[in-house]
């Protein structure tokens, strides 16, 4: 016979588990949950990747496309590992990444201050704007023979179309981001005193730096795209000319390497740029936290 006393105890016995893993420690189902939400985000971005690779494997092997064409993803990739245990895709890769930097930081370095000026002074603005307007719609790539035919086929001519093609969205984006900063916090700033190299440190500049930013990721891109197109005229390295060459002696796999390295080089770029504008805007407040 059970004595009835005993049942309090009994029966509170099975709480005692959720007690356990309470005191067990709430940062552990923190974490996994943390963990759980990365994978499912990472998940859902890859979801579109995923969904191209198993389309590009299997539309070769199906028929739907020529292979000869159109390899197999796995062929390509095959491919890619060759080049890179040869040697030659680091090579290609180390030549564009020097001249696409070269000439993209060269671009921050001019583009940057000059828009700042024009942004702030309405009479080099009223000055320069039609010569801005001229050469801000022709294209970098329309110019390539002027360039190769001044500077020649070397470095020199690659890396200053580099240059002209990044310097207009960062100019262009520092002018309309000093331009669109809020006219009150202008005045806020003058009455307090503060001189013309004060203001533009407190006041203009932090609120143009995220408008600067975008426009150096576009100039990101841009320096890798153009360049491609430039190494194919007269270059003897780079992924323009690894792309160019694979074209004329058909070797095809490597063409779609070259292409693929490309792309993967523009995402860690832009993420780069992300994560460096981060950096210099953390004193804005993401509003949508929360």
């Amino acid at each position: 016979m059970v004595d009835i006393a005993e049942r309090p105890a009994r029966l509170a016995a099975p709480t005692a588990a959720p007690d356990a893993v309470a005191a067990a420690g709430p940062g552990a189902g923190g974490l996994a949950g943390r963990l759980l939400g990365l994978g499912g985000k990472a998940l859902h971005r890859s979801v579109a990747i995923v969904a191209l690779a198993v389309v590009w494997e299997g539309a070769p092997r199906l028929g739907l496309v020529d292979r000869v064409f159109l390899p197999p993803l796995s062929e390509v990739l095959v491919a890619w590992w060759e080049l890179l245990r040869s040697g030659q895709l680091a090579e290609h890769v180390g030549a564009s990444l020097t001249r696409s930097l070269a000439g993209l930081g060269l671009a921050v370095l001019t583009a940057i201050p000059l828009g700042l000026l024009i942004g702030w002074y309405r009479p080099l603005a009223e000055l320069l704007s039609p010569l801005l307007e001229v050469f801000r719609n022709t294209a970098a790539l329309a110019l390539l023979p002027v360039f190769v035919l001044i500077l020649g086929l070397g470095e020199t001519s690659k890396i200053a179309l580099v240059l002209y093609a990044c310097s207009w969205p960062i100019l262009l984006n520092t002018i309309a981001g000093v331009k669109g900063v809020d006219p009150l916090l202008i005045r806020s700033a003058r009455s307090m005193g503060l001189n013309h190299l004060r203001l533009f440190q407190k006041v203009i500049l932090p609120a143009a730096v995220p408008t600067i930013f975008t426009g150096i990721r576009l100039a990101g891109a841009y320096s890798i795209l153009v360049l491609v197109a430039a190494e194919m005229v007269g270059a003897k390295a780079g992924l323009g000319y690894l792309i160019n060459y694979a074209q004329y002696n058909f070797a095809i796999p490597d063409m779609y390497s070259g292409i693929i390295t490309i792309s993967a080089i523009g995402l860690v770029v832009n993420q780069l740029l992300v994560a460096l504008e981060r950096r210099f805007s953390t004193w804005r407040v993401d509003v949508s936290a929360g």
